[in-house]
């Protein structure tokens, strides 16, 4: 059973994306991790992956995604502006889990409902490799002024802006 966001504080907490273009959605789960945890290993999706190289579902992502260096930089501002003084580590992700499968110190996801599925998942994996399974904070979707999600591609689809409103 997936834990609600804010419930409880773990020492070190995994979340990660595409992170586009950082919009409300984004910022809701960011915050959630910094405040759950002491630490947060944020997985940030590689260019190699978002080229097909890496997981089905972002090979069928289907659009132009600003360069790493660029999500990276801006991932990194809203940090600085937002959680000036949180401890947190910047990983690529090749892989839908990078880090949060290999360090036996990450004791919680923070996920989207979206993919909060994923979880399951990484808890097998986690297993097989000898380390305890994590547990899972849930971040409620954010919508848009529609009533439809937030995302990078209607951003740029010019639907709508970074916090969810008419474009």
């Amino acid at each position: 059973m997936p834990v609600r966001e804010g419930r409880k504080r773990y020492a070190v907490a995994a979340t990660g994306g595409t992170f586009d273009t950082i919009h409300r959605g984004h910022r809701a789960l960011l915050d959630a991790a910094f405040a759950s945890s002491e630490k947060v290993i944020i997985g940030l999706t590689s260019d190699a992956m978002l080229a097909g190289r890496g997981s089905r579902g972002a090979k069928e992502k289907g659009h132009a995604v600003r360069s790493y260096a660029k999500r990276l930089a801006g991932l990194r501002e809203y940090i600085r502006r937002s959680h000036p003084d949180s401890a947190y580590v910047i990983s690529g992700l090749d892989d839908d889990f990078g880090p949060a499968v290999l360090t036996g110190e990450v004791e919680a996801l923070v996920a989207s409902e979206e993919t909060a599925s994923k979880a399951g998942k990484l808890n097998k994996m986690r297993l097989s490799r000898g380390l305890g399974p994590v547990e899972t904070v849930v971040v409620g979707m954010v919508a848009a002024y529609d009533g439809g999600r937030i995302s990078s591609s209607r951003i740029r689809n010019g639907e709508i802006d970074a916090d969810g409103n008419a474009a």
